[in-house]
């Protein structure tokens, strides 16, 4: 039991090389803990040398230099509030001359060394219209004043909430426009659980990638199909895996799909093509050092001895020996990447997967007739779109085809709600939407034929009854 404690101990604490997510107010971004690395956020700059060893939650305080330090928790004669308050705000006009302080002043208790909860309190002490304001309003000044002169940053560990959060403030056209609710919804649609199989084809930066690995939690196989000549997976490496979840990842290229369908996939093929144009470029690079001896030695025709340089000869060995060595790492490279792509195609020819999440900015109509095909029946799908009009056309194609069941296309609403006491209401300001999901159900083929040639003939008691009328 103690071991258990102390191992949960340790991963609840941050570490070198552990992936953070900081956050400031409703701002977030998610670095790498590194040695003496300068981080900047938002106009801030510091190390996180001295976060190495807190648990994940801390608060920090940026002090000057770039240094990092517990904040204190907060006490009761901290609070700014103020006594005194108006009944009302008819009276305050802002006309730019309530405040007394400049901003020549303000820098100037910066470089005092004064701390952001002093310099606010002196905001609100040169203030001529904090005390006419209501509570509410002067409660609403201070919350405004700490987030633009606190310098405070909590760290916590990165989760599909938080970065799907932070992608959505910071870049929403790197993830489609996805939005956390409509990630929780892929996530549930999909019956994403540890120990299933599942193909995911996404091109939001890894996001949908990493966070179905994280629902799985290392179990299970997750086949990534990619477009182009690699996968990208900036949004998965944010999550900071350890390294057996990397070993239930695998790839397989999208151009290679009608191949494996066909049967007519040759593992060997692009290994070949690069061995050959690996072998061309080292013949037209000896052919060149080649022509420049002849070279050399046709400008001395005169002289009987041929002088070598031996620095000259050293250099060109080291060459030689690095040009071996990157062609022996490229080697390898292929190798590994070959043994990846069978591996991914033994998990794909079965075609039994357990379940389907297509994300992309690509028109999903083909990707998902392409892939339906791989995964087991009476398993789930989910497509994700950032418009309508392209899920329509998939609903329309498998209502047309069959081999889907349960089909619904749905589109999320989120909406945030401020709850303080006597103002409760909805936030003013909102997403606009959250994108579209089709979802269903898989079935095998020829029970799909099979109901839909029921659904087309006429049922024998309604022809029966027919009958009678027509003889009486």
């Amino acid at each position: 039991m103690a071991e258990c404690g102390n191992d949960s101990d340790a991963e609840s604490r941050i570490s070198y090389g552990d992936y953070v997510v900081l956050k400031r107010g409703d701002v977030f971004k998610s670095v790498q803990v590194e040695n003496k690395k300068k981080v900047i956020f938002e106009k801030q700059w510091f190390f996180l040398d001295n976060a190495v060893g807190q648990l994940y939650g801390t608060k920090f305080e940026i002090e000057a230099g770039g240094s990092l330090k517990l904040k204190a928790a907060k006490h009761t004669g901290d609070s700014l509030d103020s006594k005194e308050a108006g009944q009302d705000n008819r009276h305050i006009v802002d006309d730019g001359r309530s405040q007394k302080l400049t901003r020549d002043d303000i820098e100037t208790l910066k470089e005092q060394g004064l701390k952001g909860q002093e310099i606010v309190q002196q905001l609100i002490d040169n203030s001529t219209t904090f005390k006419d304001k209501t509570e509410f309003a002067q409660e609403k000044y201070i919350k405004k004043k700490k987030k633009k002169y606190e310098s405070d940053i909590t760290i916590l560990k990165p989760s599909t909430r938080l970065l799907a959060m932070m992608y959505h403030g910071r870049e929403p056209g790197k993830i489609c426009h996805l939005r956390y609710d409509s990630m929780a919804q892929i996530l549930t649609l999909g019956n994403i659980h540890a120990g299933s199989k599942i193909i995911v084809f996404e091109t939001c930066a890894g996001l949908v990638l990493g966070s179905v690995m994280e629902r799985m939690g290392g179990f299970g196989s997750v086949i990534q199909m990619y477009p182009g000549g690699g996968p990208t997976r900036a949004g998965m490496e944010s999550f900071g895996f350890p390294s057996h979840f990397h070993e239930m990842l695998h790839e397989f290229p999208l151009c290679k799909v009608n191949a494996l369908l066909a049967g007519t996939l040759d593992l060997s093929e692009k290994d070949a093509d690069s061995e050959a144009n690996s072998s061309r470029n080292g013949q037209s690079e000896s052919s060149q050092e080649t022509s420049g001896v002849s070279e050399e030695k046709s400008s001395e025709p005169q002289s009987m001895e041929v002088s070598v340089d031996p620095q000259e000869e050293m250099r060109r060995a080291e060459r030689e020996r690095l040009r071996g060595q990157k062609a022996q790492e490229k080697k390898v490279k292929m190798e590994e990447k070959r043994k990846k792509l069978a591996s991914a195609a033994a998990l794909l020819e079965g075609r039994n997967a357990d379940g389907l999440v297509i994300a992309s900015r690509f028109h999903p109509c083909p990707v998902l007739m392409g892939l339906l095909k791989f995964i087991a029946p009476s398993r789930p799908f989910v497509v994700y779109c950032q418009y309508r009009e392209p899920l329509i056309e998939c609903y329309t194609k498998l209502r047309e085809q069959g081999g889907a069941i349960s089909l619904r296309l749905t589109d999320s609403w989120l909406r945030h709600y401020q709850v303080l006491p006597n103002r409760t209401h909805p936030v003013l300001l909102m997403s606009g939407g959250g994108g579209y999901l089709l979802s269903g159900t898989t079935v095998a083929a020829d029970a799909a034929k099979a109901r839909n040639q029921h659904k087309s003939e006429e049922p024998v008691a309604k022809r029966l009854k027919l009958d009678e009328i027509s003889s009486a």
